[in-house]
C-alpha cells in the first residue's frame, strides 16, 4: 500500500477487525472493554471479537457493553495442584485447535491479548495462522502467559516501568493501562458536585472480593476509640462471598454502610469516594489514578509474583497511596490511618494529586494506536 492511500481520508476511517482476548477478573477484562471502546470512536464500523473464558465475569461484562464474545475451554498453569496441573497441561491441544477455529471464522486483522491464561493458546493460535498480535501486560510483574508470549508477538504495551525486563528488548512500548469510558469521562474533577459534608470511604477488594480485607474494614468500622462511622460514609464491595455476613454486621452494631457484593457502576461509586482502601490490582490502580484518588493499599499476599505489591510500591514511591501489608493490619491500626487521613483534606488532595500524575488517560489511545501500527506494517 502506498503512503498517499494510508494518508487518505477513507484509509484512516477504514474500519477492522479485530479479536480480543484474556479475561477471568475485571483487571484483565476492563481493559480491554477500554481498548474496544476506543477502537469505536476512533474507527467507526470496526467489528470486534472477545474471546475468552466460560466464566460469569466475562460474559456479563462483555453483555452489559454489547460487545460479541466466544468462549474456549483453557485453565490456568501457576499455582496450581498436580490434578489441576495435569488437567491443565491435558486441555492445551484443545484449547489451540478451538482458537484456531475462532480465528478462522472471525478471520480479524489482528489480535490483543489482554492477560490471563485464555490469552496463551489464542495468541499462540493468531500467530501460527500468520495473524498480527501484541499483548497488554496490566501488573508490574507479568503472567506466566504473557512472559511466554512476549517472544512471539509483534509487540508488548506495558502499563508500569520496570516490567520491561521480563521481554525481548526493543519490542515494549509503554502505555499505560486503559480506563473504561466512562470512568475516564471523570478524569478532571469531574462528579464532585453535591458531595456530602462528610468524607466517604470506598472499599474495593477487587472484583472477587476479599474476605481479610472486608473482615479488618468491619473491624476498623467497630474500633469504638475511633467511631469512624459518625465521622466517614462507607461503600463496602465485598464480593459475592461475604456481602450478607457484612451487611448483618453492619446492621447489629449501627453502622449505616451502602454495601454490595459488585459495583456495576464504577463511575458513580468513585464519583462519591474521598479515600480508598483497596487491593492493589493494576486495573483498580489505573482508574483510581486517573482520578486522582488517594488510598490505603492492602495488596493480597497470595497473588502470584507478589504482583500486587509491586504495583503498589509504583504508587507509594509517588506519593499517591500508603502501603501496608495484611499481616502488619490489625482493624484498630487501619482505623487509626483512615481516621487520620480523612481529618486531613490538605493530605488528601496532596496524595490525589500526586496519582494524578502517575495516570495515563491517554493510554487507550496509545495502545489502538500501536494495534494500527502493526496492522500498517
Amino acid at each position: 500500500m502506498s503512503c498517499d492511500e494510508k494518508n487518505s481520508p477513507a484509509y484512516e476511517k477504514k474500519p477492522i477487525r479485530l479479536l480480543l482476548t484474556g479475561g477471568g477478573t475485571g483487571g484483565h477484562l476492563f481493559p480491554a472493554v477500554a481498548v474496544a471502546q476506543e477502537f469505536e470512536r476512533q474507527r467507526p464500523g470496526t467489528e470486534m471479537l472477545f474471546v475468552g473464558t466460560r466464566r460469569k465475569m466475562d460474559s456479563g461484562a462483555l453483555a452489559t457493553y454489547g460487545f460479541s464474545s466466544e468462549s474456549i475451554v483453557s485453565y490456568g498453569l501457576k499455582g496450581k495442584r498436580l490434578g489441576e496441573l495435569i488437567k491443565a497441561v491435558a486441555v492445551l491441544p484443545l484449547s489451540y485447535f478451538q482458537a484456531v477455529r475462532v480465528i478462522k471464522k472471525f478471520n480479524p486483522d489482528m489480535i490483543l491479548g489482554v492477560g490471563g491464561y485464555v490469552t496463551g493458546p489464542v495468541v499462540a493460535a493468531g500467530r501460527s495462522c500468520g495473524i498480527p498480535t501484541l499483548i497488554h501486560e496490566q501488573n508490574s510483574v507479568p503472567g506466566l502467559a504473557n512472559r511466554k508470549l512476549g517472544k512471539i508477538v509483534n509487540k508488548v504495551c506495558l502499563s508500569l516501568p520496570g516490567s520491561e525486563v521480563y521481554f525481548p528488548a526493543g519490542r515494549t512500548v509503554h502505555t499505560g493501562n486503559p480506563v473504561r469510558k466512562n470512568i475516564l469521562d471523570l478524569f478532571g474533577g469531574g462528579g464532585t458536585e453535591n458531595k456530602p459534608e462528610k468524607p466517604t470511604l470506598l472499599v474495593l477488594g477487587g472484583s472477587q472480593g476479599a474476605r481479610t480485607l472486608n473482615k479488618l474494614v468491619v473491624d476498623a468500622f467497630l474500633a469504638k476509640e475511633y467511631k469512624l462511622s459518625s465521622k466517614i460514609n462507607l461503600i463496602h464491595q465485598t464480593g459475592e462471598h461475604d456481602a450478607v455476613k457484612v451487611m448483618e454486621l453492619y446492621d447489629k452494631n449501627g453502622i449505616k454502610a451502602e454495601v454490595k457484593p459488585f459495583f456495576e457502576k464504577m463511575d458513580e461509586v468513585y464519583a462519591k469516594a474521598d479515600l480508598l482502601v483497596s487491593r492493589a490490582g493494576a486495573t483498580t490502580l489505573s482508574e483510581i489514578s486517573v482520578l486522582g484518588k488517594p488510598a490505603i493499599l492492602v495488596p493480597y499476599p497470595y497473588a502470584a509474583d507478589n504482583h500486587q505489591t509491586k504495583n503498589g510500591e509504583y504508587y507509594e514511591q509517588g506519593g499517591g497511596v500508603l502501603l501496608y501489608q495484611e499481616k502488619d493490619l490489625s482493624g484498630v491500626t487501619l482505623a487509626r490511618c483512615i481516621d487520620d487521613l480523612t481529618c486531613d483534606h490538605e493530605r488528601l488532595e496532596t496524595m490525589g494529586a500526586a496519582m494524578m500524575k502517575l495516570s495515563f488517560p491517554d493510554a487507550a489511545e496509545r495502545i489502538v494506536a500501536c494495534c494500527l501500527e502493526i496492522i500498517d506494517t
